[in-house]
């Protein structure tokens, strides 16, 4: 096993050719300058001008030269099992990526989502998985949209599943589709047979989602613009206490209207437009791009891709269970 340096010392290793240390290892795994120099494709004088270098580097003979040829010191036997795993390791590091067989693929995939969003796409892309990739696992993460740069940038997540504006240079974003604002509510709690006015609107108290946590979301901002505001009682990062707390109380909730749907839908409760303006939103996938060439990612997110496209094709929507 590699054992890391914590405090890496670049100013040291910017000194050293790291070429030596393939080097070294065809030195010591030869045990012969003349047959190393043959097999880097170098002259005799060239390898043992590396081999002068090298012992400089690490203080050592190295190899000493005895009857049958040369001998490696105690300290070259010690590097050379070490040599191997760190050379290992930059191969490995550097190599392309292999081809992405999905039907025996072993692989965990970490997203980035809204409650939301996990409960419209996770049924239909674990029910398409567990018959083409049935070795692909997901671990799913909370979203913040303050922080989804960051945790893209750290590894925290591979993806991320939401409404994001554009990333930096280095990230990438794919929309999937656009999705409007409905308001939804329990029609046995509130009696609102033409739909929400504008004086219900105001009137009326709501529910907010918000994944940053604030009271304040669009709907506010469009209501200032007129003049008005709203009375928020409840404020909540997750969508799915939502319908619950519509199903007992005489309270309305305006959110995309896909997930108010799949709400309406399950517990019987009534959809109709908000009664201000508020711009459609962009649902998009959004990565580093240094993932936008790895076969597993690309493949994956092609999956949701087609996920779409097939319901849209149905006249469905492509991400109800």
């Amino acid at each position: 096993m590699i054992r890391f340096i914590v405090d890496i010392d670049h100013v040291h290793l910017s000194g050293l050719d790291l070429n030596l240390l393939v080097t070294l290892d065809i030195l010591l795994s030869e045990q012969s300058v003349t047959r190393a120099a043959a097999r880097m494709g170098v002259t005799q004088s060239a390898m043992s001008h590396s081999l002068a270098r090298l012992r400089l580097v690490f203080g050592d003979e190295l190899l000493t030269r005895v009857p049958q040829g040369m001998r490696p010191t105690p300290r070259a036997r010690e590097l050379h099992g070490r040599l191997r795993d760190v050379l290992n390791a930059v191969q490995g590091l550097t190599a392309r990526p292999q081809a992405f067989d999905p039907a025996t693929a072993d692989i965990l995939f970490t997203l980035g989502t809204a409650d939301s969003t996990e409960a419209l796409m996770m049924p239909g892309l674990l029910a398409r998985f567990q018959q083409t990739a049935p070795g692909v696992r997901f671990l799913l993460r909370n979203i913040d949209r303050q922080r989804v740069l960051e945790d893209l940038d750290s590894g925290r997540i591979d993806m991320a599943i939401g409404v994001f504006d554009d990333g930096r240079m280095h990230h990438k974003r794919r929309v999937l589709h656009r999705d409007r604002y409905m308001c939804v509510y329990n029609p046995r709690l509130l009696d609102l047979p033409d739909g929400i006015t504008l004086q219900d609107y105001v009137r009326l108290p709501h529910l907010l989602t918000s994944l940053v946590e604030t009271p304040v979301g669009v709907v506010d901002d469009a209501l200032a613009k007129l003049g008005l505001t709203r009375r928020v009682v409840m404020t909540t990062p997750r969508f799915a206490a939502i319908p619950f707390v519509l199903q007992q109380a005489p309270v309305i909730a305006t959110m995309h209207a896909r997930v108010a749907a799949f709400f309406a839908e399950s517990i019987g409760l009534c959809l109709c437009p908000p009664p201000v303006e508020l711009e459609e939103v962009a649902i998009s996938m959004i990565w580093h791009s240094s993932n936008d060439n790895v076969p597993a990612h690309r493949w994956l997110r092609e999956q949701i891709v087609d996920l779409r496209k097939t319901a849209q094709a149905a006249a469905a929507d492509p991400l109800r269970p």
